[in-house]
C-alpha cells in the first residue's frame, strides 16, 4: 500500500532546518527570528494570496525555496557575473537536493520529488505555469520585503536595473500583483521610474 505523504511533517522539517540559520533578523513585529525561517513563511503566505489553489508540490517548492541558503555563501564564489551565476545554479541544486531528501523521508514518491526539484531549479520558466508562479512569488516577496534593504546599499541606477530585471521574470499576473503591494512611497516612485509608468 502506498504511504500517504506527510505534508505537515515535511513543512515542520523545513522549518527545523531553516531555524538553524545563524543570520537573525527582525520580523517586522519586533521579534528576532532566523532569516530563512522568516523568508519561507513570507513565501508561503505570498503564494496563498497570489494563487490560492496552488497544488501541494508548488507549495513545497515555495516553502523550501531558500532552505539552508546560508550553507553556500555568495562570498565563496568570484564576485563577477559568471561567479554569481555559478553560485545561483549551485544554490538551486542544493535547495532541490535538500528538499528531495526531506520529501523522501516524509513519504513522497519519486515523481513528486522530481517535480519539486524541477521547480526549485526554475526549469521551464515562462513555459511551465508552476515554475512561473513560483518565480512570480519570489519576485513579489523580494519587492515587498527586501527591495528596501537593497535601496539603502545601491544608487538609483543600480536599483532601476534590479527592478527591470525582476520585472522581466514575472508574468502579467505577477506585474498586476506587484503594483498593489503596500510599498513605501519612495519605492513606488522608483518602480514607476524603472517601468516608465
Amino acid at each position: 500500500m502506498t504511504k500517504t505523504p506527510d505534508f505537515a511533517g515535511l513543512l515542520e522539517s523545513i522549518d527545523a532546518l531553516n531555524s538553524q540559520d545563524p543570520n537573525q533578523v527582525d520580523d517586522g513585529a519586533g521579534n528576532t527570528v532566523a532569516a530563512e525561517l522568516l523568508y519561507s513563511h513570507r513565501m508561503r503566505n505570498c503564494l496563498a494570496q497570489f494563487q490560492a489553489d496552488a497544488n501541494p508540490l508548488l507549495q513545497i517548492a515555495a516553502y523550501s525555496q531558500h532552505i539552508q541558503r546560508w550553507a553556500i555563501p555568495r562570498s565563496d564564489y568570484p564576485m563577477t557575473k559568471p561567479g554569481y551565476k555559478q553560485w545561483r545554479t549551485e544554490l538551486g541544486k542544493f535547495h532541490a537536493d535538500t528538499t528531495a531528501q526531506l520529501m523522501q523521508t516524509h513519504g513522497y514518491e519519486h515523481d513528486d520529488i522530481e517535480r519539486v526539484k524541477y521547480l526549485l531549479q526554475k526549469k521551464g520558466l515562462k513555459r511551465d505555469p508552476d515554475t512561473q508562479a513560483l518565480e512570480d512569488v519570489i519576485c513579489l516577496v523580494f519587492l515587498e520585503f527586501y527591495l528596501e534593504g537593497f535601496a539603502s546599499k545601491h544608487n538609483e541606477e543600480k536599483l532601476i536595473g534590479i527592478i527591470q530585471k525582476t520585472w522581466k521574470k514575472m508574468s502579467d499576473k505577477g506585474h498586476q500583483a506587484a503594483l498593489t503591494l503596500p510599498l513605501a512611497d519612495p519605492l513606488l516612485v522608483l518602480i514607476k521610474k524603472a517601468l516608465n509608468i
